[in-house]
């Protein structure tokens, strides 16, 4: 099993939120007053499109997986990232 999953494959483990969280504040260059869980597409200058494809290729590669063009479309927010790591960790665990 990947670290950072859970049995179920239902929920995420704090790590990999706490994982995703620092993610988001290294690729987007945040700082403390920024709530990143409620963050959303250009809610912060950084994230723009050019910010929008560090924070794809920063997700990639702390989690391992590559997203698909739709993927990167839909990563519109720190909540839709969550549910984009954990689908592919799933994905990747009953090879898919």
């Amino acid at each position: 099993m990947s670290p950072g999953y859970c049995d179920s494959g239902e929920n995420m483990t704090d790590d990999v939120r706490a994982r995703l969280r620092a993610v988001f504040v290294e690729a987007l260059a945040l700082d403390g007053a920024v709530d990143v869980e409620r963050l959303a597409f250009r809610d912060v200058p950084a994230w723009d499109s050019v910010g929008h494809m560090a924070l794809v290729a920063a997700v990639e590669d702390e989690f391992g997986v590559q997203l698909d063009t739709e993927q990167v479309i839909d990563l519109s927010s720190f909540s839709a990232a969550l549910d984009l790591v954990a689908a592919t960790g799933r994905q990747a665990l009953v090879g898919e």
